[in-house]
């Protein structure tokens, strides 16, 4: 059973379906009808001892994939609820791509671009692609967390370099109020919902483009970048490969305005953390990559095994994987990288063997481009004049106001 809220799209196994839309109907209800401020998880919401009891109840409320898939899909109802997904407009493509300075390096191409989100809201980033323009490429999401520079970073620009050469066109973009997002601050008190729907309309943009297989579609990104690549995974069915890094936690909701500043984790008839927004991606092929450094440095005995057992329920406890790395801190650096590369070049049918690898893999062949060569807009190319400037203006066009 198929059901779609807000134009993303759930499956239910539990064909009882009366019961199935009462609860969700509740689930409703009960968000329509609390104070947000009330159901807001942020930053340390439990300590690590008070996660680890937290993670042992929820999973008394599952024991096959049937109930599972009913507590997920309450999950599910609730994050789009919680954010208010459904406010956002019904667009059918629209994306009124702005493409320039194409630059042929070498293997892989880089292109500056924009898409519109919705009407007067631009999208800005960046487009790898294979130097061959003859292929069928698989497409890759590559959000940025809160570190300087964003899209443009070194960091940034080696990975989708890296995707590209092995065969994939890869996206790139800011972060709102990141880089060239000017058009609000990232603390604007909607940032989860503008991310996600950011991240959404990326991934529509990517299966649209003829030279992109929408079946092998994957999603990689670090800290709050990990925050988008899990959110969208788990109301994104199309989704097919994700690696959220240094980020799924279960004591830790994130602790910016993008990440937990809306009520996706709580209603008045539930409770959820990122492990099991991050486990609604069974069974699909994910791998989560953490450190001994943050708040990730207990994936490997309390968030991976609960995921992992949700595979199970499906037989696919293969297709999660866990990149523990205990001597290393919070960022996307060059090991974890690697396990990503070679993650994503099993699932999503990638040429690792495209990058130069002698005692490991080798990135120098990454040109790495002055941030002024990656922007979009310039001052003799500005943003269009339509454009919706200022926290203010945003949340009346999407009647936040």
């Amino acid at each position: 059973m198929r059901f779609e809220v807000g134009g993303l799209r759930f499956k239910i196994i539990d064909m009882k379906k009366l019961f199935f839309s009462c609860l969700i109907l509740s689930v409703f209800i009960s968000v329509q009808s609390q104070p947000a401020d009330t159901m807001l998880c942020q930053g340390y919401y439990w300590t690590e001892d008070e996660a680890n009891l937290k993670m042992k109840e929820f999973a008394l409320e599952w024991n096959d994939s049937r109930t599972w898939e009913r507590r997920a899909g309450v999950i599910g109802i609730n994050i789009i609820m919680g954010m208010q997904l459904t406010k956002m407009p019904a667009l059918q493509g629209e994306f009124n791509p702005v493409i320039r300075n194409t630059r042929k390096l070498d293997g892989y191409i880089v292109e500056n671009i924009a898409i519109e989100s919705f009407p007067g809201f631009y999208i800005t980033g960046n487009l790898y692609r294979p130097a061959d323009e003859s292929g069928n490429y698989a497409g890759i999401l590559c959000p940025h967390g809160h570190w300087e520079n964003g899209r443009m970073s070194a960091e940034t620009q080696i990975r989708c370099a890296a995707f590209a050469i092995m065969g994939a066109v890869v996206f790139a973009w800011d972060m709102v109020g990141f880089g060239e997002s000017v058009q609000v601050t990232h603390d604007i008190p909607i940032a989860l919902l503008l991310q996600t729907w950011n991240s959404r309309r990326v991934f529509e943009y990517l299966i649209s483009r003829p030279d992109v297989d929408y079946n092998r579609i994957g999603m990689t990104g670090a800290s709050g970048g990990g925050t988008q690549t899990f959110m969208l995974g788990a109301i994104e069915t199309r989704l097919r490969v994700c690696a959220p890094v240094v980020q799924v936690s279960a004591h830790f909701f994130g602790g910016c305005t993008c990440e937990s500043g809306m009520p996706v984790h709580k209603s008045a008839s539930h409770q959820t953390n990122n492990v099991e927004i991050a486990g609604m991606f069974a069974p699909r092929p994910m791998l989560i990559v953490s450190d001994g450094a943050d708040w990730t440095a207990n994936t490997p005995t309390i968030e991976f095994p609960y995921i992992k057992k949700v595979y199970g329920l499906y037989n696919m406890e293969h297709n999660v994987e866990n990149a523990h790395f205990p001597a290393e801190k919070h960022d996307y650096g060059p090991s974890k990288r690697a396990v990503v590369y070679f993650f994503f070049a099993r699932h999503l049918k990638l040429d690792i063997d495209k990058l130069p690898y002698e005692d490991g893999i080798k990135e120098d062949f990454v040109s790495i481009l002055p941030i002024n060569d990656l922007k979009v807009f310039t001052s003799t190319s500005p943003m269009p004049s339509g454009a919706l400037m200022g926290n203010d203006a945003v949340l009346k066009y999407l009647k936040f106001r």
